[in-house]
């Protein structure tokens, strides 16, 4: 005989789950490249990014019976959320020490990839407006869907883009590269 628990949430005891939620195997199915994109984009690592969206479809499966229309936005919202309270948490585990870590050699090519660099400058941005691009520019998110999503006005996701986009233009790193300047070339 196997005993079963029964999980505590904030709104009171859930009864065990037997199976999978319907719908749920299929979204993961569909959806779980463009999650783990967006992911990615936000962590800027592919193990974090893994990581990332498992913790948020493992809470989707707990709400997935509430959830009463399109789950990905839904879902987007938790990675948003759980990568927010990972920054603040990872923030608190730097450690001072006395001496600056020794800087890598260069590796001679003189050469700097414009994708690297990209990705360096959107991570120096700090994470609200990283999070207003990627959903704006990568995941092709309208400003009302952003506000949405991040629970925002409409005018803080353009001010927030606006921001993003003077410091991207401003970054030395993309300075010399053609990234930012479009079809002036």
């Amino acid at each position: 005989m196997t005993t079963t628990s029964v999980h505590e949430t904030r709104e009171g005891p859930v009864p065990p789950v037997t199976g999978t939620a319907p719908g749920f195997d299929d979204f993961v199915a569909a959806r779980s490249r463009g999650l783990l994109r967006t992911a990615y984009l936000l962590t800027r690592d592919h193990a974090l990014a893994e990581d990332l969206l498992q913790t948020a479809l493992a809470k989707a499966w707990f709400a997935w019976r509430r959830i009463d229309r399109d789950p990905e936005p839904y879902v987007r919202r938790i990675l948003v959320t759980t990568y927010s309270s990972w920054w603040r948490r990872r923030w608190n585990d730097e450690r001072p020490t006395e001496r600056l870590p020794e800087r890598g050699a260069a590796d001679g090519t003189g050469a700097a990839d414009d994708t690297h660099d990209l990705w360096e400058a959107l991570g120096r941005l700090p994470r609200r407006m990283r999070a207003v691009v990627v959903l704006r520019y990568f995941e092709d998110l309208s400003v009302g869907e952003t506000a949405a999503l991040l629970q925002c006005s409409t005018g803080t996701v353009k001010s927030q883009t606006s921001k993003a986009l003077a410091k991207l233009r401003i970054d030395p790193s993309l300075a010399a590269s053609d990234l930012m300047d479009g079809d002036r070339a």
